[in-house]
Formats: structure tokens, sequence, C-alpha cells
């Protein structure tokens, strides 16, 4: 992932969550030198319904007003938190919200939403709207949740020692570079995902030399990377434990925390993975999810 695009954006509806993302993005895109672009997909009721029958055209010219005015607050939010230098751009298309940020998503260097509220790309991230945006999304996504991010804490991710985890290791790498953060690489591997069928007999499994073979994953992972960026401290964990416990447990300290969309695992599992999805839900901090290229 390369910073390129100079487009950071961000699903905007009323909800508290909104206005969080809001928030986040407008700081990320100063720091990204990008352009923030607010997208509220409107599509209350569309059509000759609303068009040709005078009641519901005056209803649907009201929520128009209303979308236009939380939009403007928006703007408000983003430049209260991006300051002067930030260029902020608006969108109201007349499409389902889902397919307004996919569509918005291509050629951006990001997406944000918020985590919860109303209005669909920023409900609950069980909801179809966000499960559509997060799978199709032409970029990375970022999920606003949890508190406010410490601005010394960590960037963390996920490394399941797949191809799917390198461009998140790679995005990983640009954030924590953006920032002037450190970097934690952290693979978790379990008795399970080694075992298989055998579980019920440990005894003949070499717990050091499996540990050994899982640091060498990690290492393999982050060869080269270190050496293009040099600025970056890299903090490499390797511990026997389920992916999802470790990394909710390290976003209580982070500032970011990334997994890729696929993988072995299920540590970048994208919503059908137990680990993203329980990221998703329970982190306590943004968490981005990257797509491999191609996807």
């Amino acid at each position: 992932m390369t910073n390129t695009a100079g487009v950071t954006v961000v699903g905007v509806d009323w909800s508290e969550a909104s206005t969080a993302a809001v928030r986040w993005a407008a700081a990320d895109a100063v720091r990204h030198h990008d352009r923030l672009h607010l997208v509220h997909g409107f599509s209350p009721f569309t059509g000759r319904y609303g068009s040709t029958m005078p009641a519901l055209r005056a209803l649907h010219d009201e929520l128009v007003d209303n979308a236009k005015d939380f939009l403007a607050a928006a703007v408000r939010v983003a430049r209260d938190a991006g300051g002067e230098e930030l260029t902020v751009t608006t969108a109201m298309p007349e499409e389902h919200p889902a397919e307004a940020l996919i569509t918005a998503s291509r050629g951006a260097r990001a997406l944000v939403l918020g985590a919860s509220g109303a209005g669909g790309f920023t409900g609950v991230l069980a909801g179809t709207t966000a499960v559509q945006v997060v799978s199709h999304a032409q970029c990375p996504v970022v999920v606003v949740r949890g508190r406010a991010a410490p601005a010394a804490g960590p960037v963390v991710v996920g490394v399941d020692g797949s191809p799917f985890s390198e461009r998140a290791l790679e995005a990983a790498f640009e954030e924590a570079s953006w920032r002037g953060a450190p970097l934690v690489a952290v693979h978790a591997w379990s008795d399970e995902d080694l075992l298989g069928g055998l579980g019920s007999f440990p005894l003949v499994v070499d717990w050091e030399a499996v540990r050994q073979d899982e640091e060498l994953v990690l290492a393999e992972r982050l060869a080269g990377r270190q050496e293009r960026y040099p600025d970056v401290k890299v903090d490499r964990v390797v511990v026997r434990d389920r992916p999802r416990h470790q990394l909710i447990d390290w976003s209580r300290q982070a500032q970011l925390v990334l997994v890729g969309s696929r993988g072995r695992g299920g540590f970048s599992g994208l919503l059908l993975g137990s680990t993203s999805q329980a990221l998703i839900h329970h982190a306590e901090c943004p968490v981005m999810v990257v797509r491999p290229d191609g996807e």
C-alpha cells in the first residue's frame, strides 16, 4: 500500500459514532496529507413514488434538508479536528449507503466507518450494510471504535504467516512510520491450530521446537521491511494463545490495530473469521481491515 491516492473517505450519518469517525478521519487525513471526503448515502425512497406523490415528495425534500444539515455539521467537526490545512469535500448520492461508500472507496487511500449508530454503514458491524462495505471496499477500511486512542500508543498488526497478511503488514509499517509510532507484530498460535485431530496426544509435541518454528515464521514475514522502514521500532510478540485474545488485549494500549481480510486460523478472516469479528465488536481502539491486492 502506498500513499498516492490522496483521499480519505468517511461515512457520515447522524449518530455519535459517525461524529467520532469524522474526527478520527480528519486527523488521519491531515497526517497523510489527504483530502477528506464525507459521504452520506441517502435513499429513503426514490423513484416514481417519491417524485409523483406530493406527500411523499414533501417528506423526501424534508429528509434531504435534514441530511444536508447534519452533513454540514460533519464538515464543521472535520474542520475543527483537522484545522485550516484540511481540504473537505462532500457527497450525498441518492443510493444505498453501502453502494455509495463502495463506489467512493475506488481510488481512496482509506475508508472510515463508525463502529455503531444508525443509518446502516455505521450500524453494528453484524449489519448487512457494514458487512458489504468491509467486504467489498476497494481500499483498507478503518472501523473507529473504543476510547480515544493514545497518541503515544503503538500500531499493532496481526501476522498469521499466510500471504493474506502480507498487505496488512506492509500497511502497518507505513502507518507506524507516518505516525512516528512503534510497531508491535503479533503472531499467536494455539494447540488446536497445530494439533488438529491429535489434540488428545499433546505429549508427542516438542513445544519448544514449535515455538522456535513460529518465531521463524514471524521473522520471515518481517525480513526486508525493517530495512525499508529504519525509523520504525519493531517489537515481536510470538505467543501460544488465541489470536483474538492477544489482539484485543493489545487494543487496550494501541492507537491502531491492523488485520488482513483473510488468512489461516481466522487471524485475518473478514467477519467470517472469529478474530476479525471479535476485533470489530470488542477492540478498544480503531481497527483497520486490509484486503489483499486483486480482491
